[in-house]
């Protein structure tokens, strides 16, 4: 036993000692797994994963515009040497993050929230700059040493997350959290970058001013993605003007030789989508509603909901069930039922055919195996089962609809009258008002009278409930003094 430790520490050593780099950035050595033509590979293998998982935004201004100040930054950083995307995803949440190999991503939900140019360059430099300092490829290799020797101890079993598909590879990434120096360092990236392509950075600072009361006015449910996955040291803001005056210094410009292009920036975004898209289904009263796929089906009250152009996920607060709503890639039940238990590796239970609401379906109940470890006095492991799980594959509309209930054998009974109920309640959506639903959409308007921002809010017929949520967005308070031909964001379907 001591010899194999021995050996084993002395390899974790070794691995340690030959995986120190030099940093693009710092010049320092950085311990790191990850080779340059390995983390270009990850960035493409993941791209994919990603895409599917969000969309991209359909807006070709928009996405030529990220692509162009995006290469115009990748000219000037650490790391010109690699091919860098930059996109927009179709989500309404308000994130910006990056990937090993030169992929940056950001929502149409944090477009939305920019209210100049030099904000968005402010960001993306802040993203560029986690690839340029390598901090995705740090934080891998970190984790990847903190599994070493307790590979053999992972839990064999299989998880309600696989069937959610959220342990993509890809996808994972973006849940890496970096530390306070990563943030730090990143921000200062961002406003070096940003500076450099000749953006004032003082308005990355204003920018995250704005994330922080859009936290605030909101419940914790609702607090900016790019807060929580980015730290937000209290003195970020006076240490970003700090930074920004530090550069134009170095680079010997002044505020006037720097753009903000807040007009430009907002005709840029004038129409983009603003919150859930309908088309892409949305939840109304405990019912999902699909209007481009026409159908409709219950969620369990108190669930939360995961919508992607993918797949449909639900789940009790508690985390001890899933549900999963997806398309099955064949034609007929046969082959779905067939290929469903396939993949999984299920064990079928009980099988019947029914009627869905006038809908052919099969019904599934089926069991997923945990090998558990032999006793003593056993010579031979037993099967026990993990997971149960009931699916409903329906036939509707020339696709297959695959539902699926999961959940730990033990808890099935406790969850299948909700697996049931809602799966029984999948129809047709003849509703020709969810159909129709139009989404929230940002139009620039221009500000028509001297006054307050609330007052121009009125102008032009906001509800009172919204002008909060709209000051914000604007960047504003709602009695700033505002003067005629200010341009402004507000609310149209």
């Amino acid at each position: 036993m001591n010899k194999f430790l021995s050996i084993g520490l002395s390899a974790i050593l070794l691995l340690l000692f030959n995986s120190c780099v030099k940093n693009p950035v710092t010049g320092q050595r950085d311990f790191m797994l990850m080779s340059k033509e390995q983390e270009i590979a990850m960035g493409q293998q993941s791209d994919p994963d990603i895409v599917n998982q969000f969309g991209l935004y359909e807006d070709k201004k928009l996405q030529q515009f990220i692509q162009d100040k995006g290469q115009q930054m990748a000219a000037i950083s650490h790391r010109p040497d690699i091919k860098y995307e930059f996109k927009i995803v179709d989500s309404p949440v308000v994130n910006a993050f990056a990937v090993p190999g030169g992929y940056v991503y950001f929502t149409r939900g944090i477009m939305a929230y920019f209210n100049n140019e030099a904000q968005f360059a402010g960001v993306l430099g802040h993203e560029t700059g986690h690839i340029t300092a390598r901090h995705s490829a740090k934080q891998y290799s970190k984790s990847v040493i903190a599994q070493l020797g307790l590979v053999v101890g992972m839990v064999v079993s299989p998880q309600l997350a696989q069937y959610g598909e959220l342990a993509q590879e890809g996808v994972g990434l973006l849940f890496l959290k970096f530390g306070r120096d990563a943030e730090r360092q990143a921000d200062e990236l961002g406003v070096e970058y940003s500076t450099k392509i000749g953006y004032n950075a003082q308005y990355m600072g204003d920018f995250f001013n704005t994330l922080d009361r859009m936290g605030k006015q909101s419940d914790a449910e609702s607090v900016p993605t790019f807060l929580s996955t980015h730290p937000d040291p209290a003195n970020r803001f006076e240490t970003v003007h700090k930074l920004a005056a530090e550069w134009q210094k170095k680079l010997n410009l002044t505020t006037a030789d720097l753009k903000v292009n807040r007009n430009a920036y907002l005709k840029l975004i004038d129409g983009i989508v603003y919150g859930e898209d309908p088309k892409q289904g949305f939840v109304e009263a405990n019912t999902f509603y699909h209007p481009v796929m026409k159908f409709q089906h219950p969620v369990p009250k108190g669930w939360l909901v995961q919508n992607s152009p993918q797949q449909l996920q639900m789940s009790p607060t508690n985390g001890k069930a899933l549900m999963v709503l997806s398309l099955a890639p064949v034609k007929s039940l046969a082959e779905a039922a067939q290929q469903v238990v396939e993949k999984n590796q299920l064990k079928v239970v009980e099988s019947k055919n029914l009627l869905v609401n006038g809908l052919t379906a099969v019904a599934i109940v089926a069991d997923q195996q945990q090998q558990s470890p032999p006793q003593p006095s056993q010579q031979q492991t037993q099967a026990q089962p993990a997971v149960r799980a009931l699916i409903y594959l329906i036939e509707y509309g020339g696709n297959i609809y695959n539902l699926m209930g999961i959940s730990a054998a033990t808890d099935f009974s406790t969850y299948y009258p909700t697996f049931n109920s809602t799966m029984n309640n999948f129809r047709e959506l003849t509703d020709q008002a969810k159909i129709n639903k139009k989404p929230d959409r940002i139009r620039i308007k221009t500000v028509r009278k001297q006054g307050t921002l609330a007052e121009a809010f009125k102008d032009y017929k906001v509800k009172e409930d919204k002008m909060k949520e709209l000051a914000i967005l604007n960047g504003m308070e709602l009695k700033d003094k505002v003067s005629p031909g200010l341009l402004i964001k507000v609310f149209e379907k």
